[in-house]
């Protein structure tokens, strides 16, 4: 709203200069727009009530008189019947009396818009005042000017950003230009202190209310010329250059301009017409009835709104004639409207429809003010309830106090932390005793409402609630722990034998200390589960917690208590929340731990998981000793080289290479079927999943070393099975239906009559209906004998005409023989789809060239082939071309094998120039999956060796090693899972580095069955394997 805003840089001034003496008025702390009302000097402090004066009533005792008979012609007189009944409705508004007579004050009002007749009479009233009271200065609200206003035809244009200036208001702009500004100086000394102010058009394109303030002066800034004159609305304001400070132009708004066309652009002037309102009647009904509501509606409005009413406090002895073109824009600018609107208001020279205009303007305000009324009734119970209920609790604090019905806070804390500690005051460390009553004696001496008060509440509450001594009774009972790992896990030998060994050492010591041990292989062999499981067995709590992408060491050992939102680490969380001092933690992912800004966690576990210092474990937060040498701590990690030295030297690792077909099967049957069985709420009777089945299982479409796959396959066909039992039996109604239509008595056998016959041919169509329904039921895994029995073809009926109590029996017998869904081998792929992986023989016996080899994968292991092929033969072209997305570590394998190839030729046959004189292709199929690796080297020399020989190598031989330039046979790793490779290949030779023999004989029996497994250092004896028979037989 206009004139309720103040400058950041001075006071509200009247329209004069500060150099004329006059005393400053100072301007409402209000937001909004910075638009002032011209005041002629400081009045005191008028009534409450909205007093909107004429240019007459400013005036008191004998000045009043002489002012009214000098008022301008176009403005109604109080005499006059017109005016009189606007200026009743208007002093209605001042509540009771006006100002005391003994005052004797003058008003100035700006001009209106019907000419300069209203500067004359200001200015004659301004003396005649003057007459009256000789102590004071006459400073008018408007500077006298020659010539007249209407004169003004060229004007400098200013823009406006945020609002329109109404006549008879002011409003303080700034102006950044300084050619602009010296221009405007320029007016003011040469006695034309006048210009046009425009307001600026939104910038195409652009959303007003997105667009901050500072953007929008920034844009006018910009703006030059015919750029800027296109920019400005049509309808402005001719304005008067009141003042000038520094950068600081107050404006004083007098009546309506029409700029035509730009005269020119820097600065920016313009050619204007002058506009009056359009004449009317003053004695118009419509109009006195619209003016009489505008000024009831502003009443309203003042009664809801103290900001108004300040606002008309300030304006009311501002004013000059008050008549209905200027009552529409004194509602309009003390609005809270958009500009738009109020350039509406502005633009409009009907009286009549500016009113309607101004009417609907402070109607708007007027249910805002109402709104705004009814938030602040609200708040305002909400707050007094609040306070009320404050004020209570604390009487009612106070009275149980004096009553000794209960205690303070600080009491009441103290007491519940000593009546924690007490039970296990005497197991509680002596050091960590006395931290805890110096923490107790300094709560007693804080206030409540300080932040220290809650920090050492909070300390408090975790020191005492940790278990400290307090340990849980172990079993020691080898048996038992023993059948409890068998029922949860199949297979983890090494494992279970670990924990067996650690339960017995504890029962010969009669107590046991904590260790530390790492789970490591891939995913999906139980190292997590398996965790639990140990817990159990040695009757320990479980705890687990994963590292992966740790990144902040204050997750392990806490953050100190001076942060706001300080905890303590995952130790002390764990001991809090297990309740004892001896858990069982498993920390998972540990080769997953990450490094960031916040330190280095996996630094930070050396010395929770150090034998020799977790005794003493010290947590950032507790900044006490905590012993952790009780605590079991089982890791997990998949790869065991991603976990830093330091850390993995205090770790005893136990490998889990994974699972072999027989274990899976063992799995599945015991573990899985069973788990997945209950979940989908299927019996066992209705369901058989043969044996067969899961070998194909698990050969075609879970290779990998973990059951994690197996299960998901398991649950998928358990799904579908629950799926076809649900459809079966919605089908399986209406044919209960057809088959008890007929229930013939036991005694009766005769024939049925004539409506009989008509039931029997219904049941055979009935029949003949379900023939399409058995088919679905057939595609659904159910036998055809119940499809058989569920219906009966029409002739039948007719000759049997009744069933007996034999056949009925035998019936419902093929029905519960059809219930149970068989899963074979030749219907595995309707439930688990088309198998993932092929047979990986190519060769039942490999040709000249083709060497088989063993290979480590995640999957768990598979043999693959490797190709030599001659591409071209000539004198002094031997090179070797290798492909299969082959790694660097095995393309140096490739070269050394054809080095070591070339030696050994010539060693055994030195005539032969073939590696001398032959460009050789080696390829190791399949050619989109990566290889990398040493042990390959064997395999390449064989299959060099094969082609330069023309020999193929031994059938069903297999081979992996790394080799040396000197032959030398180097050991590899992953026998477990190669040499099961090589048994699902039926693959009955296998060659291994003479290094590799303890690993092997490691493996279990049924692993090793059936095997001639051969272990070399040198590559001569391998060469003796793959070709020594046939070489013999040659000779």
């Amino acid at each position: 709203m206009q004139g309720l805003t103040a400058t950041p840089k001075s006071p509200l001034l009247p329209p004069q200069n500060r150099s004329n003496g006059v005393p400053s008025r100072p301007k409402l702390g209000l937001a909004g727009p910075k638009i002032h009302f011209c005041a002629a000097r400081t009045f005191p402090r008028p009534s409450p009530m909205l007093k909107l004066l004429s240019s007459s009533a400013c005036l008191q005792t004998r000045v009043r008189h002489t002012a009214i008979s000098s008022l301008s012609p176009s403005c109604p007189r109080v005499g006059t019947e017109s005016s009189s009944a606007v200026l009743r409705a208007l002093s209605s508004l001042r509540g009771l009396g006006g100002r005391s007579a003994n005052l004797g004050q003058r008003a100035f009002f700006c001009s209106d818009s019907a000419g300069d007749d209203g500067s004359e009479a200001a200015a004659q009233a301004d003396g005649k005042a003057s007459e009256t009271d000789t102590v004071e200065k006459s400073v008018s609200a408007i500077i006298p000017t020659n010539p007249r206003l209407d004169d003004y035809l060229t004007v400098l244009a200013l823009p406006l950003p945020h609002r329109p200036l109404f006549p008879g208001f002011y409003m303080p702009i700034y102006v950044k230009d300084p050619k602009l500004l010296a221009a405007l100086q320029e007016c003011r000394k040469r006695q034309a202190p006048y210009c046009g102010a425009f307001l600026l058009k939104d910038e195409p394109g652009v959303d007003p209310s997105l667009s901050a303030a500072s953007e929008s002066d920034k844009s006018i800034h910009d703006l030059k010329g015919k750029e800027l004159y296109d920019r400005l609305h049509e309808v402005g304001t001719l304005a008067q250059i009141s003042r000038i400070i520094g950068d600081e132009v107050t404006l004083i708004g007098h009546r309506r301009l029409r700029k035509t066309e730009m005269v020119s652009e820097d600065p920016l002037t313009v050619k204007v017409d002058h506009l009056k309102e359009l004449p009317f009647d003053k004695e118009d009904d419509v109009i006195k009835a619209t003016s009489f509501e505008v000024i009831s509606t502003l009443r309203d409005v003042l009664k809801t709104s103290n900001l108004w009413r300040d606002h008309v406090q300030t304006y009311q002895q501002h004013i000059g004639e008050f008549n209905y073109a200027r009552l529409a824009d004194f509602g309009a600018a003390i609005s809270g409207a958009n500009k738009l609107q109020c350039l509406a208001v502005l633009e409009e020279l009907d009286v009549y429809k500016r009113l309607k205009l101004t009417l609907e303007l402070v109607k708007k305000e007027l249910e805002i003010s109402k709104i705004q009324e009814s938030i602040a009734k609200a708040i305002e119970e909400k707050i007094s309830g609040e306070q009320r209920r404050y004020l209570l609790n604390e009487q009612l604090k106070a009275i149980k106090k004096e009553l000794g019905l209960e205690t303070d806070d600080k009491t009441a804390l103290s007491a519940k932390f000593r009546e924690r500690i007490e039970p296990n005051k005497d197991k509680i460390p002596a050091h960590v005793l006395q931290v805890i009553e110096e923490e107790l004696t300094k709560l007693q001496l804080l206030e409540a409402s300080s932040s220290e008060f809650n920090v050492t509440r909070n300390y408090l509450d975790w020191l005492t609630a940790l278990p400290w001594g307090n340990y849980s009774d172990e079993n020691f009972d080898v048996l038992r722990a023993q059948k409890i790992l068998d029922e949860d896990h199949y297979g983890l030998t090494d494992v279970k034998e670990r924990i067996l060994e650690f339960i017995a050492v504890g029962k010969l010591r009669g107590t046991s200390q904590g260790k530390i041990i790492c789970l490591s292989g891939p995913p999906g062999v139980g190292k997590t589960s398996i965790g639990r499981s140990i817990a159990r067995a040695l009757d320990r709590k479980f705890f687990r917690f994963s590292v992966g992408g740790l990144a902040d060491v204050a997750e392990i050992k806490g953050h100190r208590r001076t942060y706001i939102g300080a905890m303590p680490g995952k130790m002390v969380q764990c001991l809090k929340n297990v309740g004892t001092a001896n858990p069982l933690v498993l920390i998972d992912e540990i080769d997953k731990l990450g490094r960031g800004h916040a330190g280095d966690p996996a630094s930070a576990l050396l010395e929770l998981l150090d034998p020799e210092q977790n005794a003493n474990f010290l947590d950032h937060y507790l900044d006490v000793p905590i012993d952790l040498s009780k605590v079991l701590f089982v890791c997990t990690a998949n790869v065991v080289e991603m976990i830093p030295n330091p850390l993995l030297d205090r770790m005893e690792v136990i490998a889990i290479a994974g699972y072999i077909t027989d274990e899976k099967v063992h799995i599945a049957r015991d573990y899985l079927e069973k788990s997945t069985r209950e979940a989908c709420g299927i019996k066992p009777e209705q369901v058989e999943v043969t044996d067969a089945a899961l070998l194909a299982l698990i050969e075609n479409y879970c290779r990998e070393a973990g059951v994690r796959n197996l299960q998901k396959q398991i649950e998928k066909i358990y799904r579908k099975i629950a799926l076809q039992l649900v459809r079966r039996g919605e089908l399986a109604k209406p044919v209960q239906a057809a088959a008890q239509v007929v229930e013939p008595s036991e005694t009766n056998v005769e024939c049925v009559d004539e409506s009989g016959k008509q039931e029997i041919e219904n049941n055979a169509h009935t029949g003949a209906q379900s023939d399409e329904r058995s088919g679905h039921e057939q595609a659904l895994g159910i036998s055809n004998e119940a499809a058989d029995h569920a219906q009966q073809p029409a002739d039948q009926l007719t000759e049997t005409k009744c069933l007996t109590d034999a056949e009925e029996n035998q019936k419902s017998e093929a029905i519960e023989n059809s219930e149970k869904i068989q899963v074979d081998t030749s219907n595995l792929s309707d439930f688990v789809g088309k198998p993932v992986f092929h047979a990986e023989r190519i060769y039942d016996q490999t040709p000249v060239g083709v060497v088989m080899g063993l290979a480590w994968t995640a999957m768990g292991g598979s043999t693959l082939y490797i190709e030599t092929t001659q591409v071209e033969q000539g004198e002094g072209k031997g090179a070797l071309h290798v492909t299969g997305q082959l790694g660097d570590v095995m393309k140096e394998s490739a070269q050394i094998a054809h080095t070591v190839a070339r030696a050994i030729l010539l060693e055994k046959e030195p005539d032969n120039p073939f590696f001398a004189n032959s460009k050789l292709h080696l390829h190791v199929p399949a050619g989109a999956t990566p290889k990398d690796g040493p042990s390959a080297g064997c395999t390449m020399i064989t299959s060099m060796l094969s082609l330069a020989l023309k020999k193929p190598v031994k059938k069903d031989l297999a081979m992996t090693g790394e080799v040396t330039l000197t032959g030398r046979i180097l050991p590899i790793g992953g026998v477990k899972e190669k040499t099961i490779a090589a048994r699902r290949s039926d693959v009955k030779t296998i060659i291994f580095p003479s290094a590799n023999r303890r690993d092997y004989d490691e493996l279990a029996s049924n692993v090793k069955e059936g095997l001639d497994v051969h272990f070399v250092d040198d590559y001569s004896r391998i060469f003796d394997l793959a070709f020594g028979k046939e070489a013999a037989a040659e000779k």
